[in-house]
């Protein structure tokens, strides 16, 4: 069987898990900060690049008319 993948894309923070194959119990994957919670946001460079989670958070301040955060279906 493969791995079963479960993603939450909140709007406030998103997180990715996984069921472990030996234990059968969910486990959250910690991203790049050590955190298992990604801020739910995204901000776009001057020259396209996409930047998310808490670099694109603390741009909100300095550049809010690059930065997407609080999105509602």
């Amino acid at each position: 069987m493969g791995r079963i993948v479960g993603i939450d894309l909140g709007t406030t923070n998103s997180l990715v898990a996984y069921v472990d194959a030996q234990s059968g119990q969910p486990k959250c994957i910690r991203g790049p900060y050590g955190s298992t919670l990604c801020p739910s946001v995204v901000s776009i460079d001057a020259d396209g690049g996409i930047v998310v989670g808490e670099p694109a958070k603390r741009r909100l301040l300095r550049q809010p008319e690059r930065t997407i955060y609080s999105v509602k279906r």
